[in-house]
């Protein structure tokens, strides 16, 4: 009896963001999960940055090639708060602040 072995690859939540629907509950649930940690938000983008074309967004963003796009929404990244604005922008989003007290 031969044994059978399954290969498995990484999770990646970039392969399951297909709708601007799922991109919103995405960053919801990382602002609600991200405490005080922004890197989490970066991470977050950083996917959703892959769900798509990185190419093009690198484009609208102002970053070419797409290479300092990827860095920067890394988990290394350190981006501007002025790149996250231009990010957001490009996707379609807006960024918004309300009371929580």
């Amino acid at each position: 009896m031969s044994k059978t072995t399954e290969a498995f690859s990484p999770f990646d939540s970039a392969n399951y963001l297909t709708s601007i629907e799922d991109v919103i509950a995405y960053l919801d649930a990382a602002l609600d999960e991200a405490g005080d940690d922004p890197t989490v938000i970066t991470q977050a983008l950083g996917a959703i940055a892959r769900s798509g074309n990185v190419s093009e967004l690198a484009r609208r963003v102002g970053m070419k090639p797409r290479g300092p796009l990827y860095k920067a929404l890394s988990a290394d990244g350190n981006p501007s708060f002025a790149t996250i604005v231009k990010v957001a922008k490009a996707l379609g989003l807006k960024l918004h602040f309300e009371s929580v007290a």
